[in-house]
């Protein structure tokens, strides 16, 4: 069951409920907004229904609401910095800001933040970046929840991956998990009592399962591309933990919880080379080719990556946005209790 919850609704309880559990006006806003926002880009699994979970983080010890992240080392356009167990979104944020003044002064600037947490949804500061005009690669690790391929057992992060490129007429960020489904989204199909639409993970005897409680049971994700994610998210965990001097997806899972992740925040400045008319050229030449395609169903066509997402936005600040009820009620408890 769902219901339909209007920013201006969502902002004041949001807003409210994070004020309520420590945070600064200022930070609270900041925390509802980005809620909001990925929950009208149609992310909910990363949006509102992230909200209990970040409570509960809190409510644990594992998230610190006074903390802030702050600069360690620096070496010219890259820098390392700790997270001191904040909000992995003000944290990111604050990152991805610093990474976009880096690029604006040198062309190029890259943050690694160590002991962090949940950032929610990656794809916000890929936003961020293309709204500032910058090229942005960020990814993260995270618990383990997938395994290596040819093992049953856990032992890689499904560690998102951000890329995002500005254009006039929509920019183009990629958001993506290392599993075919991100337990978000997983969490998203348990709720409504669905399954999945293809094979998303293994389940507890290492078959592959459309049944989303199997996966989250189990925490074995299904990798997208077979060796080629599992290799992929390897070799991401990998950059992050050396570039942050962080924790490993080894040393995350060493813990009930996940708290304390390893990210990676790079940007370049778009308007470096002084070209903006031959980089949208550029763009416009390689979407028009890949839409300029025979449709595998009457009237379908293909998008490219960020599309589907300014659309849901577009929608639903029009129409407002479907809620699960389930988890609504659970957000309106917290704050009432």
């Amino acid at each position: 069951m769902t219901r339909t919850i209007r920013s201006e609704e969502m902002h004041s309880v949001l807003f409210s409920l994070f004020n309520k559990y420590g945070f600064s006006e200022e930070k609270a806003k900041l925390l509802a907004e980005v809620h909001i926002e990925n929950t009208l880009h149609g992310v909910n699994s990363h949006g509102i229904n992230r909200v209990p979970f970040f409570i509960e983080q809190l409510q644990r010890g594992l998230v610190k609401k006074d903390a802030e992240a702050e600069k360690l080392e620096g070496f010219g356009s890259l820098e390392r910095w700790d997270g001191s167990l904040g909000s992995g979104v003000l944290n990111a944020i604050q990152c991805t800001n610093r990474a976009i003044a880096m690029a604006k002064e040198n062309g190029m600037g890259l943050v690694a933040l160590r002991n962090t947490n949940h950032w929610m949804r990656a794809g916000y500061y890929g936003w961020m970046a293309a709204e500032h005009n910058c090229i942005g690669i960020l990814f993260t690790n995270t618990e383990p929840n997938m395994p290596a391929w040819g093992g049953k057992e856990a032992r890689l992060g499904n560690n998102p991956l951000v890329i995002a490129i500005p254009r006039e007429k929509g920019h183009i960020v990629l958001d993506m998990a290392m599993t075919q489904f991100s337990f978000g989204k997983i969490n998203e199909y348990k709720l409504r009592g669905d399954a999945l639409p293809y094979d998303g993970g293994f389940d507890a005897d290492g078959n592959f399962t459309k049944n989303p409680e199997d996966i989250l049971q189990t925490k074995s994700g299904l990798p997208i591309g077979y060796w080629k994610g599992s290799a992929l998210a390897m070799v991401l965990d990998m950059l992050a933990t050396l570039l942050s001097a962080g924790r490993s997806t080894y040393k995350l899972g060493l813990e009930e919880h996940e708290y304390g992740v390893s990210q990676i925040f790079l940007c370049m400045d778009a308007v470096t080379f002084q070209d903006g008319e031959l980089q949208e050229q550029l763009l416009e030449e390689i979407i028009s080719y890949t839409k300029d395609i025979t449709p595998t169903q009457p009237g379908g066509k293909t998008y490219y990556p960020g599309e589907k997402s300014l659309a849901n936005k577009i929608e639903n600040e029009k129409n407002g946005m479907q809620v699960s009820e389930e988890i609504w009620n659970r957000v309106i408890h917290l704050l009432n209790n």
